[in-house]
């Protein structure tokens, strides 16, 4: 493939993504077995109905998805939540957005490097987690400041292999079911082990978007693809749809392979971490363990490697619009170099934080996903603003322009509210902190006018 020269100037990010590069950066970010880390705490939450969690959370992100697809065709640039929600809302609202999804893209990383850290320190004990997790970091920043082609083409030969170790474990979880039968109810995923409760499902599901987290950040790359914008629209549905099957079919599986209850679980959290783990063990053998556990650690590493790129130009796009400082704003050879090495800073501080907390991850984990689900309501009115209030495409559709996402976002906020304490507080705070710049700076009038506008 031939590389594009930037767009213009310092400020032109190079055009040279395919349809298969956006596909591989959002799977990377969402990780094909991305419930591993969070099997055993959603297992515990809904009482057993993990599948039915990921089911629910499909759906909900599914509004999402649609809202991206639809505004990544008004404005096919990098700024993504933050862009749409200035064109269908105002600037005001546009920086909201764009701020809330700070909190996610610099911290989810920090996540999966610490995922990568935790993996390796159980294969090689001898070095510390907070090592193998700056390492991690250090890394994947190098393959990003390369550029962003060579990053995809490293990252489709990890994603691939994800894959593989994914089927593999599938295979391998049916042919035992089927030798030994199930621990549990085959409705059970689905149902509960114990008691079924909606309100669990749905506060197992606050945590389980965490899994999601990815799919969007293939709109940050809009500036960077070839043949327009109809490719990351099909890439956003695509990666979630195959995202969906495969959180469902492994945790329906390993729930079946789990030796213990759910209730266990609950009454026993320090077993929730390692409880994907434990099942694959027990059932089918330790080299499965530690197949899985490779996979993880790897695969983890370049799921940051995709959220931080994603970061990296969320940080570009409010600094090309002065919302944030305009050095941001700069790229070098079509990279935006400083603000991928913001964020990696960022990442890489809270990252080996963590790394070196006994209760890092639960810190982490509890926090980062508010930020993302207020951004994407935000995203959805954003919709009803262009399309049904502002009608800069014309008559609007009351199904796609209204219906659609004002359901997204009303399922986006009964899951924030079922979040935790802890999660929430940091989102207000966060965006309170937001609301004074946003105060300091003043805002700069209202909705870019104009048509939608196509690359």
């Amino acid at each position: 493939m031939t590389e594009e020269a930037p767009i213009a100037g310092h400020t032109g990010l190079r055009r040279n993504l395919g349809f298969r590069d956006l596909v591989v950066y959002g799977l990377l970010f969402i990780a094909p077995m991305a419930p591993v880390g969070v099997f055993g705490t959603l297992d515990a939450r809904s009482d057993g109905a993990v599948a039915l969690v990921y089911l629910v959370a499909t759906v909900a992100m599914a509004f999402t998805a649609y809202s991206y697809a639809q505004m990544v065709r008004v404005a096919p640039m990098a700024g993504s939540v933050f862009t749409y929600a200035r064109k269908g809302l105002g600037d005001g609202p546009g920086f909201v957005a764009g701020w809330m999804a700070l909190l996610d893209y610099l911290l989810i990383p920090a996540v999966a490097y610490l995922f990568a850290g935790i993996a390796m320190e159980a294969l090689v004990p001898e070095v510390d987690r907070w090592v193998w997790t700056g390492l991690a970091v250090v890394i994947t920043t190098l393959l990003n400041l390369w550029g962003v082609r060579t990053a995809a083409r490293v990252g489709f030969a990890v994603l691939a292999m994800e894959i593989v170790v994914l089927l593999v474990f599938v295979v391998s979880a049916v042919v035992v079911l089927v030798r030994d039968g199930a621990r549990r109810d085959l409705w059970s995923p689905l149902t509960g082990d114990t008691a079924f409760s909606m309100a669990a499902v749905l506060g197992a599901v606050s945590v389980a978007v965490l899994s999601y987290l990815g799919f969007d950040a293939i709109a940050s790359f809009a500036e960077e693809v070839t043949g327009g914008s109809a490719k990351v629209a099909r890439a956003v549905l695509l990666c979630l749809a195959l995202a969906g099957v495969l959180f469902v079919v492994q945790t329906y599986l390993v729930a079946l392979l789990s030796p213990v209850s759910s209730q266990t679980l609950a009454l026993e959290p320090a077993r929730q971490g390692s409880a994907f783990y434990d099942a694959v063990d027990v059932s089918v053998g330790t080299w499965l363990h530690d197949l899985v556990a490779v996979s993880k650690a790897i695969g983890a590493a370049f799921a940051a490697l995709a959220g931080q790129a994603a970061g990296g130009r969320l940080l570009f796009a409010m600094g090309r619009e002065h919302r944030l400082p305009h050095v941001l704003g700069r790229t070098d050879a079509g990279v935006p170099r400083v603000a991928l090495l913001v964020s990696a800073t960022v990442t890489m501080v809270a990252a080996v934080w963590a790394a070196r907390q006994d209760d890092g991850l639960d810190h982490l984990v509890s926090v980062v996903n508010i930020g993302a689900l207020t951004a994407f309501v935000l995203l959805h009115a954003s919709v009803i603003g262009w399309f049904a209030v502002r009608r800069m495409a014309g008559p609007p559709h009351w199904l796609r322009h209204v219906v659609a996402p004002t359901a997204g976002a009303a399922i986006l906020i009964a899951v924030i509210v079922e979040a935790s304490v802890s999660a929430q507080v940091v989102g207000v705070i966060w965006l309170g902190v937001g609301l004074v710049v946003l105060a300091v700076q003043g805002t700069r009038g209202g909705p870019p006018e104009g048509p939608a506008r196509e690359v």
